[in-house]
């Protein structure tokens, strides 16, 4: 099978870009959980990528030489460093999309609060038209000194629950303008979770997941790929003929070899005819008592 000359190159670019874009991820997620030695964490991380990868490679090119001991613990430790590696890229996700969106939240819990007082406002207002005027009916028709006074007593508290009301009003304008800004950094996670008809934090751990699955497994099978790719290419090289040396002429092609037919039999019949031909001749010259003569073929 004819292979390309430089996609083993590009294998393994594709392999160590994956691997290191994972790595980074991973170590920069586990450094933000223990924040308290960041420094020591990057470094054992660190090398713990680098050695599930060297790890991968070694089971691959060597998994019929080294022992079922080294087998079993190398495989074991790879799936849990690509655990891990997925946990810190979970991590590192995490912390990003909390700090595009801390903001969004923030305005969306103050707007949810000013919704709140906006319908509190409206029932004390109802509530205190709804008490003048039971207070007036209480009274007397005689009493319109007395109504009169009531009202002058509730208007000012009305007025004032009306202010309360417009300035709630403004503010949740204003908060619905920010969220609207502020939403363009999540605007697609928002759109999704109306779509689904679920909460943005649902749909943001959804796809986090998707990528962990995908992301870490992906980089490690890359890098077997190189290995196999390498391997392979070894021994391609090794089963071609060296400079100098000498073709073996049996698996040369013969000049009527063109789609791999066999040597034309029309020569072999005619030697044949003629060796049927001598065979009668020497046959009738045994019988009249002479001597066969013996000719070359």
């Amino acid at each position: 099978m004819e292979r390309s000359k430089y996609f083993h190159i590009w294998l393994g670019i594709s392999a160590l870009l994956i691997a290191g874009s994972a790595a980074f991820f991973s170590v920069f997620g586990l450094s933000k959980l223990f924040a308290g030695a960041a420094l020591s964490v990057v470094v054992m991380a660190g090398s713990l990528e680098l050695g599930k990868l060297v790890s991968a490679a070694f089971l691959y090119r060597y998994w019929s030489v080294v022992s079922w001991f080294q087998k079993i613990y190398l495989t074991t430790a790879v799936l849990i460093l690509v655990g891990i590696t997925s946990a810190g890229i979970f991590g590192y996700l995490s912390n990003a999309y909390q700090g595009a969106t801390i903001e969004f939240e923030k305005q969306s819990t103050t707007l949810t609060y000013k919704e709140d007082r906006l319908e509190q406002l409206q029932e004390d207002k109802v509530y205190l038209k709804d008490e003048l005027v039971q207070s007036i009916a209480s009274l007397p028709d005689n009493y319109i000194t007395a109504k009169r006074k009531l009202r002058e007593e509730y208007n000012p508290k009305v007025l004032e629950l009306n202010d309360q009301i417009l300035d709630v009003k403004q503010d949740i304008s204003d908060l619905k303008v920010g969220l609207v800004q502020t939403g363009v950094d999540v605007g697609p996670a928002i759109y999704l979770a109306r779509t689904f008809n679920t909460d943005i934090d649902s749909v943001v751990k959804f796809f986090i997941f998707i990528l962990i699955f995908v992301f870490d497994p992906l980089a490690v099978m890359l890098i077997v790929a190189f290995n196999q790719a390498l391997v392979l290419r070894a021994e391609e090289k090794n089963s071609r003929p060296r400079l100098g040396t000498t073709v073996n002429p049996e698996k040369k092609k013969r000049w009527w070899e063109v789609y791999g037919e066999r040597k034309p039999v029309i020569p072999k019949i005619k030697i044949l005819n003629k060796l049927k031909k001598e065979s009668k001749k020497k046959e009738i010259d045994l019988k009249k008592g002479g001597v066969p003569i013996e000719e070359d073929i």
